[in-house]
């Protein structure tokens, strides 16, 4: 983005892409764009800073995007992350600028590439805010349901006590309706610190944003490339200079922390960053500018276009 240019209404169309990781294929999907605040998501950084890199809308609020990854490996299915569902009111809706399209969400994207909510085995979630798993509970016959029927549901333990402590100071970024549903169910696995979920993926819990925040890995300390799963520990593609931290993190020494260690390793061993909130750019690489990092597009081949119907 240059100065002066126009806050985006939308994001640009879904293009499904195909990374190679720890033996697992993974492939960008989308769930909804949104718009939230942007001092909010740009912290103490100054305005005239953050506005070139994501414009702001006359409300001040930026374009972000909600995507969730899949990722197959041995016939093993995972979606990472949840999206922002469709259980908002119109005035949520509003306050959001909820943009969520039929064909063009999370049940239409996997559709696209050939899978249905009953071929999902896993879904890892890196936290349990509302932007993040809000897709996981739909509406049938007049009760919530999971909407992966089968899948283990992998949430860090710390966000579940932190969704169900109601003096919580970021009590309004969890719903218990998107939580319970699931724990009813019986499909909810609770994990915490650093774990080997599946080969070739693991867990790493790094808190700051929130209690559980957690880094979703592909491939580290396995030959070719390792993937990571940001989170929201580094939200977009722009927001990778330790101090640009958001106003929603609950812990920003921790956040501080953990974003100058995981921004360093990410740029010095070359980690694929796959991002949730960019609405523009799901896969990148960082590289050093000088004591600066700068976000880069990967190699060509490096990706491969996921054909509609198939992964």
């Amino acid at each position: 983005m240059s100065p002066g240019d126009a806050a985006p209404d939308s994001a640009p169309p879904w293009t499904p892409s195909t990374l190679e990781a720890g033996g697992w294929r993974i492939t960008n999907l989308f769930d909804a764009s949104f718009r939230l605040d942007g001092g909010a998501m740009w912290g103490v950084v100054p305005k005239n800073l953050w506005s070139r890199m994501t414009p702001p809308a006359a409300d001040n609020t930026i374009l972000l995007a909600a995507r969730p990854f899949l990722a197959e490996r041995d016939g093993v299915t995972v979606v990472v992350e949840g999206g922002m569902g469709d259980r908002w009111n119109e005035k949520l809706r509003g306050i959001y600028h909820l943009d969520r399209r039929p064909g063009l969400d999370l049940v239409g994207t996997l559709a696209a590439l050939g899978k249905t909510p009953e071929d999902i085995d896993h879904v890892v979630c890196s936290h349990c805010h509302f932007d993040h798993i809000g897709a996981l509970v739909v509406e049938r016959g007049g009760a919530l349901a999971p909407l992966f029927p089968r899948a283990r549901v992998h949430f860090p333990e710390d966000e579940l006590t932190a969704a169900r402590t109601p003096d919580h100071p970021r009590r309004a970024s969890y719903r218990a309706d998107d939580i319970e549903p699931l724990v009813e169910a019986g499909l909810v696995e609770l994990h915490a610190g650093d774990t080997e979920l599946l080969p070739g993926l693991s867990l790493s819990q790094v808190g700051g944003h929130s209690e559980g925040m957690t880094v979703v890995l592909f491939g580290d300390g396995m030959e070719g490339p390792t993937a990571a799963f940001w989170g929201d520990l580094i939200p977009t593609t722009h927001h990778i200079q330790p101090p640009y931290i958001m106003a929603y993190d609950v812990d920003v020494p921790r956040s501080f922390e953990m974003r100058t260690r995981w921004l360093a390793r990410a740029a010095d061993e070359g980690i694929v960053g796959l991002s949730y909130h960019d609405p523009a750019r799901p896969f990148t690489r960082l590289v050093r500018e000088g004591r600066r990092y700068a976000a880069a597009d990967l190699e060509p081949g490096e990706l491969s276009v996921a054909a509609r119907g198939e992964v």
